[in-house]
């Protein structure tokens, strides 16, 4: 584990997935993430690349080659090398190999970058194209944040407050974690979504279309709550395992197939084509109060 500090806030990252597994806030000694057992979900925030979300029977094509990818992709399950290291920030750093080569067909360099600015964490994703072609990708975050954040709370305490009015239609997922062709409404010109365990009993809510960039964890019963700030991401998912105490905040650039999509990868909702020797930035941001 390596750990990033200042006189506000700690973050641990395991360099397995470049995956955060601890936010304190300094002073109360509060933490923040998923403590991540087993018996609901034993992640805390893996990154989902190159690929967000699952693929029509796990499989996608390229240049009329099939290809197999798990759910999310494979680098939350690979050991990031640690590129650069200061107090308080690190940059971790993944390169294609053989191993990738066989599944996913195109030459990356994949940074995750954390850095603490006072009570902030902002988390970085840079992708970089060494190669003469395109790159397809997706990139997202699955960060697993615990409700209730403090003692003599629960969990039906807790809201989710947007920063922008919206009509907030989730996509429904299949059984397969596949997207649904229509929306359904769950929420009319409100700022707000209410916590609950049924809330994600049929699955994540996806979302798309929406205009804030910005949203707090929080409850009217404790001064302490967090504020994610999610700007530049078209696809945002809301999740929690049945009946766990946490809430997932996902940024993703990428969305998972659709149930009609005919497996294309350069067909892809959400893809990214990236030229070559090109490079793309996008940074989701926690601040702790």
């Amino acid at each position: 584990m390596l750990t990033i500090q200042n006189e506000y806030i700690k973050a641990v990252i395991n360099p397995k997935g470049a995956e955060l597994v601890s936010l304190i806030l300094l002073g109360p000694e509060l933490e923040f993430m998923w403590e991540g057992n087993p018996e609901f979900w034993s992640k805390h925030s893996p990154v989902l690349f190159p690929i967000v979300g699952g693929l029509k029977d796990n499989t996608y094509y390229c240049n009329d080659k099939a290809y197999q990818l798990s759910r999310h992709g494979f680098a939350r399950e690979k050991t990031f090398a640690i590129e650069a290291q200061e107090s308080g920030s690190v940059t971790f750093l993944l390169t294609h190999d053989e191993s990738t080569l066989a599944v996913y067909p195109f030459e990356f360099a994949f940074r995750i970058r954390y850095t603490l600015q006072d009570n902030q964490l902002h988390v970085s994703y840079l992708v970089n194209n060494p190669s003469n072609a395109p790159l397809w990708f997706s990139v997202g975050g699955h960060p697993a944040f615990k409700v209730p954040l403090v003692e003599g709370t629960q969990y039906e305490d807790y809201l989710l407050s947007f920063n922008k009015q919206e009509d907030w239609a989730r996509w429904p997922l299949t059984p397969e974690g596949l997207v649904e062709t229509k929306p359904v409404l769950i929420a009319e010109q409100t700022t707000d979504i209410a916590l609950s365990k049924e809330l994600f009993h049929e699955d994540a809510l996806v979302f798309k279309n929406y205009r804030s960039d910005s949203v707090v964890l929080h409850t009217p019963k404790s001064p302490h709550s967090l504020r994610f700030d999610f700007s530049g991401f078209p696809y945002l998912g809301v999740w929690a395992a049945k009946n766990a105490d946490f809430v997932c905040i996902e940024p993703w650039c990428g969305i998972a197939d659709s149930v009609d999509h005919n497996q294309d990868i350069t067909q892809k909702e959400g893809i990214i084509q990236l030229a070559e020797k090109g490079s793309f930035e996008r940074t989701w941001k926690v601040i702790l109060g």
